[in-house]
């Protein structure tokens, strides 16, 4: 059903969008969807890095075990 709504079909809806809520209304909500987006990309760049950061400790803890194993043999 939505494959072909085309772009007179957008339009219409972008058109009565507009005038069901206004200018400021629209731009204010694309300003706290955007702000939304930025939120979100930075929480996965940060939750990545919190993966590394553990993924290297596991890696260091695991040497370092293998290294202390090595000695008492």
């Amino acid at each position: 059903m939505l494959n072909n709504i085309g772009l007179p079909g957008l339009l219409l809806i972008a058109v009565v969008v507009l005038v069901l809520f206004g200018r400021g209304k629209i731009s204010s909500l694309m300003g706290e969807v955007g702000k939304g987006i930025t939120s979100f990309k930075k929480g996965i760049n940060e939750g990545e890095k919190e993966l590394a950061d553990d993924t290297n400790t596991v890696e260091t803890e695991v040497v370092a075990e293998n290294d202390t194993t090595k000695d008492k043999v």
